[in-house]
């Protein structure tokens, strides 16, 4: 009973940021009195408290925070890739946690784009078979996936390096792969954690004039990071601190 009541005070300090978004948009992602605990030995770590806040369909927003304060974890909610201990997550206005295995399976290939730090590409395959990939796990035939493979590539202007491998390719051009991989199922989301962590500055500039122009065409873009320059380039920045919303901001 402790414990709850602490969480429950520790939530009202948090932003409730629904004021700051576009009232006239479709609203595509609500989150309300998020919570993420996890249990190490005798402690009870608090990865999430209470974070609310919703972000319309076509929003560019940036979430950013320190390391440690929950960024990653909300990331993984939103991609559901992890559940809340508490509170609820709507994505179109279905609540998550009521769907079942095959409906999330779903969402995460077909209606959000991935895209990482990391790359995750497979070291000994083209760049072409690394975007065919979630066509391949849905069972999109062949001859449609290549051809979706290869106009996912010429999207990012690489239409000339299909057949090379990971290791035959620029930093740049590698997350250049990793978000034609994203966009191949045509997803509405793009959620980026941290895509210009290992790039060098003027690539990073590269890669998010890039994401600028998903935008542009119609994507929610939603960006994970703890650089402020880079969260710049969003139109609306969601500062996490401690596992809560500490500020909302509309940036242009």
């Amino acid at each position: 009973m402790m414990v709850a009541t602490m969480m429950e005070k520790d939530a009202s300090t948090a932003v409730r940021p629904e004021t700051n978004r576009p009232q006239t948009r479709e609203v595509m992602i609500r989150t309300d009195d998020l919570w993420k605990t996890y249990v190490m030995g005798d402690e009870e770590i608090h990865a999430l408290r209470g974070v609310s806040f919703e972000i319309a369909r076509g929003e560019y927003v940036a979430i950013i925070g320190p390391s440690g304060s929950g960024k990653s974890t909300l990331m993984n909610m939103i991609g559901c890739l992890d559940t809340p201990s508490k509170g609820e997550y709507w994505l179109n206005g279905k609540l998550v946690s009521q769907m079942d295995d095959d409906e999330l399976a779903w969402i995460r290939n077909k209606e959000i784009g991935f895209v990482f730090q990391t790359f995750n590409l497979l070291p000994r395959a083209s760049a072409l078979h690394n975007v065919e990939l979630p066509l391949i796990y849905n069972g999109t035939p062949a001859n449609k996936r290549i051809e979706m493979a290869k106009k996912a590539l010429e999207s990012v202007e690489l239409g000339h390096r299909m057949s090379h491998k990971p290791n035959e390719l620029s930093g740049g051009q590698r997350q250049r792969v990793a978000i034609a991989r994203a966009l191949v199922n045509n997803p509405s989301i793009i959620l980026a954690d941290e895509p210009t962590g290992n790039l060098d500055s003027k690539t990073s500039v590269e890669i998010m004039n890039l994401l600028e122009k998903l935008h542009e065409r119609g994507n929610t873009i939603i960006l994970v990071t703890h650089e402020p320059d880079i969260a710049a380039h969003a139109h609306r920045v969601l500062t996490i601190l401690d596992g809560q919303i500490s500020k909302d901001e509309r940036i242009r």
